[in-house]
């Protein structure tokens, strides 16, 4: 049998959104399907060997905003999002505190430094060259409010980067800023993070 246990901090965290205090509450598993070593966060883990866990095989995210979203997630591709690009190691998350805007606004920039065309985006959308923009690549971004994840290929696939309000003051003048680890800036489909 495995013991439970939960991490130090426990505190609220500010839901900067709405103006009030939210905790924030997920719950990681060594196994698939919820089983074998658990530990309780409310609050984001940079690594996870750090607490004594080689990796992660299963996720309940229970309240709050994170990534991947409130939800149970048995196996490694429920929350990974992308079978073709096969990444079955979770190692660190935090939440996301600025998804509770009732509105969501950012706009995307053809080139970096916000230069080139530009348009500005408040809804999801699986495809951004069909909506009209002129190629799989955004220089750069602003993101006026809220919080959204950009994925790397139409229909919300792919490699994926969360763009916050609240990080760089919504400011992304460059790919790089993104926290990417592929070498491109291609960007092909936008959705908002929202409870």
């Amino acid at each position: 049998m495995y013991r439970f246990t939960r991490s130090a901090m426990m505190q609220p965290m500010i839901n900067y959104g709405m103006g009030m205090a939210t905790f924030f509450k997920v719950t990681v598993f060594e196994q698939e399907h919820f089983e074998g070593k658990c530990q309780e966060f409310t609050s984001e883990c940079c690594n996870i060997q750090e607490c004594g866990f080689d990796n992660i095989r299963s996720i309940r995210v229970e309240s709050g905003q994170f990534i991947p979203e409130r939800g149970e997630y048995p196996h490694w591709d429920a929350y990974s999002g992308n079978l073709s690009y096969h990444v079955e190691r979770l190692m660190s998350f935090r939440p996301v505190y600025c998804a509770s805007h009732q509105s969501s606004r950012m706009t995307i920039f053809e080139r970096e430094n916000f230069l080139g065309r530009n348009v500005e985006l408040c809804d999801d959308y699986p495809s951004l060259q069909a909506m009209g923009w002129c190629g799989p690549e955004v220089g750069s971004m602003h993101v006026q409010c809220g919080a959204f994840v950009c994925y790397e290929f139409p229909g919300y696939r792919g490699r994926q980067y969360i763009m916050e309000c609240e990080r760089h003051s919504g400011d992304f003048q460059h790919w790089r800023n993104w926290g990417s680890h592929s070498q491109t800036p291609q960007i092909q489909s936008i959705r908002r993070i929202q409870h």
